[in-house]
Protein backbone atom coordinates (compact mmCIF):
# COMPACT_ATOMS: atom_id res chain seq x y z
CA UNK A 1 0.00 0.00 0.00
CA UNK A 2 1.32 3.82 -1.27
CA UNK A 3 0.33 6.64 0.57
CA UNK A 4 0.96 9.79 -0.64
CA UNK A 5 0.97 12.88 2.09
CA UNK A 6 0.43 16.00 0.43
CA UNK A 7 1.42 19.55 1.96
CA UNK A 8 0.93 22.88 0.94
CA UNK A 9 3.65 25.18 2.20
CA UNK A 10 4.27 29.22 2.16
CA UNK A 11 6.97 30.62 4.13
CA UNK A 12 6.82 28.47 7.11
CA UNK A 13 10.22 26.73 7.38
CA UNK A 14 10.19 26.12 11.20
CA UNK A 15 6.51 25.15 10.90
CA UNK A 16 7.43 22.48 8.08
CA UNK A 17 10.28 21.20 9.86
CA UNK A 18 7.61 20.19 13.03
CA UNK A 19 5.61 18.34 10.40
CA UNK A 20 8.23 16.29 9.31
CA UNK A 21 9.84 15.46 12.08
CA UNK A 22 6.51 14.56 13.25
CA UNK A 23 5.46 12.52 9.94
CA UNK A 24 8.58 10.98 10.53
CA UNK A 25 7.60 9.22 13.80
CA UNK A 26 4.37 7.66 12.41
CA UNK A 27 3.79 4.02 13.93
CA UNK A 28 1.47 1.51 12.72
CA UNK A 29 1.03 -1.33 14.88
CA UNK A 30 -2.69 -1.95 14.04
CA UNK A 31 -2.16 -1.75 10.52
CA UNK A 32 0.51 -2.75 8.12
CA UNK A 33 3.22 -0.59 7.40
CA UNK A 34 2.26 0.95 4.47
CA UNK A 35 4.91 3.00 1.58
CA UNK A 36 4.86 6.74 2.02
CA UNK A 37 5.95 9.70 -0.10
CA UNK A 38 5.33 13.35 1.51
CA UNK A 39 4.77 15.51 -1.51
CA UNK A 40 5.75 19.57 -0.15
CA UNK A 41 4.56 22.20 -2.93
CA UNK A 42 5.77 25.48 -1.85
CA UNK A 43 4.02 28.38 -3.29
CA UNK A 44 6.51 30.89 -2.47
CA UNK A 45 8.25 31.96 -5.85
CA UNK A 46 12.05 32.30 -4.10
CA UNK A 47 11.55 28.84 -3.22
CA UNK A 48 12.39 29.17 0.58
CA UNK A 49 11.63 26.00 1.33
CA UNK A 50 13.89 24.43 -1.46
CA UNK A 51 17.28 24.18 0.14
CA UNK A 52 15.51 22.82 3.49
CA UNK A 53 13.89 20.04 2.09
CA UNK A 54 16.75 18.84 -0.29
CA UNK A 55 18.78 18.43 2.86
CA UNK A 56 16.11 16.86 4.58
CA UNK A 57 15.87 14.01 1.85
CA UNK A 58 18.91 12.03 2.09
CA UNK A 59 17.71 11.40 5.90
CA UNK A 60 14.01 11.32 5.69
CA UNK A 61 12.57 8.37 7.10
CA UNK A 62 10.07 8.24 3.75
CA UNK A 63 10.25 9.14 0.32
CA UNK A 64 9.88 13.38 0.23
CA UNK A 65 9.47 15.23 -2.77
CA UNK A 66 9.77 18.88 -3.18
CA UNK A 67 8.05 21.25 -6.00
CA UNK A 68 7.35 24.98 -6.54
CA UNK A 69 3.89 26.08 -7.59
CA UNK A 70 4.88 30.13 -8.32
CA UNK A 71 1.41 30.76 -9.32
CA UNK A 72 -0.18 32.35 -6.12
CA UNK A 73 -3.33 30.72 -4.73
CA UNK A 74 -3.91 27.30 -2.42
CA UNK A 75 -6.19 25.66 -5.36
CA UNK A 76 -2.98 25.71 -7.64
CA UNK A 77 -0.57 24.10 -4.69
CA UNK A 78 -2.91 21.58 -3.98
CA UNK A 79 -3.41 20.54 -7.48
CA UNK A 80 0.14 20.48 -7.68
CA UNK A 81 0.77 17.91 -5.16
CA UNK A 82 -2.62 15.92 -6.00
CA UNK A 83 -0.64 15.82 -10.06
CA UNK A 84 2.69 14.69 -8.09
CA UNK A 85 1.08 11.65 -6.74
CA UNK A 86 2.78 8.25 -7.46
CA UNK A 87 0.43 6.31 -10.32
CA UNK A 88 0.35 3.89 -7.75
CA UNK A 89 -1.05 5.42 -4.69
CA UNK A 90 -3.69 3.89 -2.76
CA UNK A 91 -4.29 6.96 -0.61
CA UNK A 92 -3.94 10.79 -0.63
CA UNK A 93 -3.55 12.33 3.03
CA UNK A 94 -3.50 16.11 3.35
CA UNK A 95 -1.88 17.80 6.34
CA UNK A 96 -0.71 21.81 6.76
CA UNK A 97 2.57 22.95 7.08
CA UNK A 98 1.27 24.42 10.69
CA UNK A 99 0.10 20.96 11.76
CA UNK A 100 1.60 18.41 13.36
CA UNK A 101 0.30 14.44 13.49
CA UNK A 102 0.22 12.42 16.13
CA UNK A 103 2.27 9.16 15.94
CA UNK A 104 -0.94 6.83 15.39
CA UNK A 105 -2.46 10.09 13.22
CA UNK A 106 -2.47 8.07 9.88
CA UNK A 107 -3.38 4.66 11.41
CA UNK A 108 -6.43 5.98 12.81
CA UNK A 109 -7.51 7.24 9.34
CA UNK A 110 -6.59 3.48 7.67
CA UNK A 111 -8.21 1.72 10.57
CA UNK A 112 -11.61 4.22 10.50
CA UNK A 113 -11.84 3.47 6.47
CA UNK A 114 -11.68 -0.49 6.81
CA UNK A 115 -13.98 0.01 9.52
CA UNK A 116 -16.76 1.93 8.10
CA UNK A 117 -15.66 1.06 4.38
CA UNK A 118 -15.17 4.72 3.54
CA UNK A 119 -13.87 6.78 0.69
CA UNK A 120 -12.94 10.00 2.86
CA UNK A 121 -11.95 9.99 6.38
CA UNK A 122 -11.33 13.24 8.50
CA UNK A 123 -10.50 13.78 12.01
CA UNK A 124 -9.72 16.81 14.42
CA UNK A 125 -7.19 19.35 14.46
CA UNK A 126 -6.56 20.30 18.06
CA UNK A 127 -5.31 24.12 18.89
CA UNK A 128 -1.99 23.72 20.44
CA UNK A 129 -0.29 27.79 21.43
CA UNK A 130 3.53 27.76 21.53
CA UNK A 131 3.73 30.85 23.63
CA UNK A 132 2.68 31.79 27.13
CA UNK A 133 1.59 34.83 25.78
CA UNK A 134 -1.99 33.74 25.05
CA UNK A 135 -4.46 36.01 25.39
CA UNK A 136 -6.83 34.25 28.51
CA UNK A 137 -10.33 35.63 26.44
CA UNK A 138 -8.67 33.66 23.13
CA UNK A 139 -8.98 30.14 25.12
CA UNK A 140 -11.75 30.58 26.95
CA UNK A 141 -13.65 31.79 24.07
CA UNK A 142 -12.58 28.40 22.17
CA UNK A 143 -12.07 30.08 19.31
CA UNK A 144 -9.49 28.10 17.56
CA UNK A 145 -11.46 24.53 18.85
CA UNK A 146 -13.58 22.92 16.12
CA UNK A 147 -16.41 20.24 16.29
CA UNK A 148 -15.55 17.20 17.26
CA UNK A 149 -17.78 14.00 16.36
CA UNK A 150 -18.43 10.53 17.40
CA UNK A 151 -16.03 7.92 15.44
CA UNK A 152 -17.93 7.01 11.94
CA UNK A 153 -20.06 9.77 12.10
CA UNK A 154 -20.61 10.68 8.32
CA UNK A 155 -19.84 13.85 7.12
CA UNK A 156 -20.56 16.49 4.06
CA UNK A 157 -17.67 17.35 3.82
CA UNK A 158 -14.10 17.75 5.41
CA UNK A 159 -11.29 20.33 5.32
CA UNK A 160 -7.23 19.50 4.19
CA UNK A 161 -5.91 19.54 7.19
CA UNK A 162 -6.70 16.13 8.47
CA UNK A 163 -8.07 13.91 5.82
CA UNK A 164 -7.69 10.33 3.94
CA UNK A 165 -9.05 10.34 0.71
CA UNK A 166 -9.02 6.92 -1.60
CA UNK A 167 -7.34 7.44 -5.36
CA UNK A 168 -10.36 6.42 -6.90
CA UNK A 169 -12.35 8.95 -5.74
CA UNK A 170 -9.45 11.60 -7.13
CA UNK A 171 -9.75 9.87 -10.48
CA UNK A 172 -12.96 10.08 -11.18
CA UNK A 173 -13.10 13.68 -10.32
CA UNK A 174 -13.43 16.14 -13.44
CA UNK A 175 -11.91 18.67 -11.37
CA UNK A 176 -10.00 18.77 -8.33
CA UNK A 177 -9.53 21.70 -6.29
CA UNK A 178 -11.47 24.76 -8.00
CA UNK A 179 -9.29 27.52 -8.82
CA UNK A 180 -12.03 30.28 -8.09
CA UNK A 181 -10.86 29.57 -4.19
CA UNK A 182 -7.66 29.80 -4.88
CA UNK A 183 -7.01 33.20 -3.04
CA UNK A 184 -9.83 32.96 -0.79
CA UNK A 185 -9.93 29.22 0.70
CA UNK A 186 -12.84 26.71 0.69
CA UNK A 187 -11.55 24.86 -2.55
CA UNK A 188 -11.42 22.11 0.27
CA UNK A 189 -15.13 22.32 1.02
CA UNK A 190 -16.15 22.77 -2.33
CA UNK A 191 -14.01 19.50 -3.37
CA UNK A 192 -15.65 17.59 -0.65
CA UNK A 193 -18.90 18.69 -0.99
CA UNK A 194 -18.68 17.31 -4.68
CA UNK A 195 -17.61 14.38 -3.57
CA UNK A 196 -20.08 13.53 -0.92
CA UNK A 197 -23.00 14.81 -3.80
CA UNK A 198 -21.60 12.09 -5.91
CA UNK A 199 -22.19 9.15 -3.58
CA UNK A 200 -18.90 8.71 -2.04
CA UNK A 201 -18.67 7.86 1.51
CA UNK A 202 -17.11 10.32 4.51
CA UNK A 203 -16.84 9.81 7.72
CA UNK A 204 -15.30 11.08 11.04
CA UNK A 205 -12.46 9.26 13.11
CA UNK A 206 -11.83 11.00 16.66
CA UNK A 207 -8.82 9.50 17.63
CA UNK A 208 -6.97 10.35 14.38
CA UNK A 209 -5.20 13.77 15.79
CA UNK A 210 -3.24 16.50 14.59
CA UNK A 211 -2.27 19.69 16.43
CA UNK A 212 -2.33 22.98 14.90
CA UNK A 213 0.23 25.69 15.91
CA UNK A 214 -1.30 28.59 16.69
CA UNK A 215 0.93 31.81 15.92
CA UNK A 216 0.54 34.80 18.00
CA UNK A 217 -0.40 36.82 15.11
CA UNK A 218 -3.53 35.39 15.14
CA UNK A 219 -5.02 35.27 18.83
CA UNK A 220 -6.29 38.80 18.19
CA UNK A 221 -9.87 39.75 17.71
CA UNK A 222 -9.35 40.69 13.67
CA UNK A 223 -7.69 37.60 12.73
CA UNK A 224 -10.91 35.66 14.51
CA UNK A 225 -13.93 37.53 12.86
CA UNK A 226 -11.71 37.37 9.27
CA UNK A 227 -11.54 34.23 9.30
CA UNK A 228 -15.48 33.58 10.55
CA UNK A 229 -16.43 35.69 7.70
CA UNK A 230 -14.20 34.48 5.00
CA UNK A 231 -15.52 30.60 5.78
CA UNK A 232 -19.33 31.35 6.06
CA UNK A 233 -19.05 33.36 2.51
CA UNK A 234 -17.82 30.18 1.28
CA UNK A 235 -19.69 28.22 2.55
CA UNK A 236 -22.46 30.09 1.49
CA UNK A 237 -21.40 30.09 -2.27
CA UNK A 238 -20.78 26.27 -2.43
CA UNK A 239 -24.35 25.57 -0.75
CA UNK A 240 -26.04 28.19 -3.49
CA UNK A 241 -24.03 26.68 -6.19
CA UNK A 242 -25.01 23.18 -5.27
CA UNK A 243 -28.49 23.04 -4.06
CA UNK A 244 -31.31 23.95 -5.47
CA UNK A 245 -32.01 27.81 -4.57
CA UNK A 246 -35.80 27.00 -3.69
CA UNK A 247 -34.47 24.56 -0.55
CA UNK A 248 -30.81 26.57 -0.17
CA UNK A 249 -32.06 30.19 -0.49
CA UNK A 250 -34.69 30.39 2.65
CA UNK A 251 -32.66 28.25 5.04
CA UNK A 252 -29.10 29.73 4.29
CA UNK A 253 -30.98 33.46 4.83
CA UNK A 254 -32.50 32.20 8.08
CA UNK A 255 -28.85 31.12 8.97
CA UNK A 256 -27.81 34.31 7.97
CA UNK A 257 -30.45 36.29 9.90
CA UNK A 258 -30.07 34.13 12.70
CA UNK A 259 -26.50 35.09 13.80
CA UNK A 260 -26.91 38.62 12.76
CA UNK A 261 -29.87 38.92 15.11
CA UNK A 262 -27.92 36.19 17.83
CA UNK A 263 -25.14 38.50 17.72
CA UNK A 264 -26.55 41.89 17.75
CA UNK A 265 -28.40 41.06 21.03
CA UNK A 266 -25.57 39.82 22.50
CA UNK A 267 -23.73 42.97 22.28
CA UNK A 268 -24.80 44.96 25.03
CA UNK A 269 -24.57 42.39 27.38
CA UNK A 270 -21.31 41.20 26.37
CA UNK A 271 -19.59 44.84 27.11
CA UNK A 272 -20.35 43.93 31.20
CA UNK A 273 -19.64 40.13 30.80
CA UNK A 274 -15.82 40.19 29.08
CA UNK A 275 -14.21 40.38 25.94
CA UNK A 276 -15.01 36.95 25.26
CA UNK A 277 -18.04 37.24 24.69
CA UNK A 278 -17.68 40.14 23.06
CA UNK A 279 -15.85 38.61 20.41
CA UNK A 280 -17.87 35.78 20.41
CA UNK A 281 -21.00 37.78 19.49
CA UNK A 282 -19.61 39.88 16.79
CA UNK A 283 -18.15 36.99 15.40
CA UNK A 284 -22.13 35.77 15.08
CA UNK A 285 -22.30 38.76 13.28
CA UNK A 286 -19.25 38.35 11.10
CA UNK A 287 -20.50 34.71 9.94
CA UNK A 288 -23.89 35.74 8.95
CA UNK A 289 -22.35 38.68 6.72
CA UNK A 290 -20.18 35.97 5.43
CA UNK A 291 -23.28 33.81 4.51
CA UNK A 292 -25.32 36.38 2.80
CA UNK A 293 -21.75 37.02 0.93
CA UNK A 294 -21.25 33.74 -0.27
CA UNK A 295 -24.82 33.73 -1.14
CA UNK A 296 -24.10 37.10 -3.34
CA UNK A 297 -20.90 35.00 -4.76
CA UNK A 298 -18.22 37.32 -3.00
CA UNK A 299 -15.82 36.00 -0.26
CA UNK A 300 -12.63 37.27 1.23
CA UNK A 301 -9.54 36.70 -0.39
CA UNK A 302 -8.01 35.10 2.71
CA UNK A 303 -5.06 33.81 0.33
CA UNK A 304 -3.72 37.20 -0.81
CA UNK A 305 -0.76 37.90 1.27
CA UNK A 306 2.97 38.58 1.20
CA UNK A 307 3.65 36.36 4.08
CA UNK A 308 3.12 33.12 6.25
CA UNK A 309 1.94 33.42 9.74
Amino acid sequence: MLISICVATYQRPEGLKRLLAGIELLTFDRVAPPQIEVIIVDNDPTRSAQTFCHQFQSSFKWQLKYLSEPQRGISYVRNAAVAAVSSTADFIAFIDDDEVPEPTWLEELLLVRQAYDADVVTGPSLPFFPTVDVPKWAIAGKFFESPRYPTGHPLPFAGTNNVLVSTKVIRAMAKIFDERFALTGGEDTHFFMRVTRAGYKLVWADNAIVHEWIPLSRMNMRWILQRGYRCYSTYGLCAKEFDPWIKVLPIRIATGSTRIAIGTIGLLPSLLLGRQFLVKSLLQIYQGAGMFSGLMGKSYEEYRRTHGD
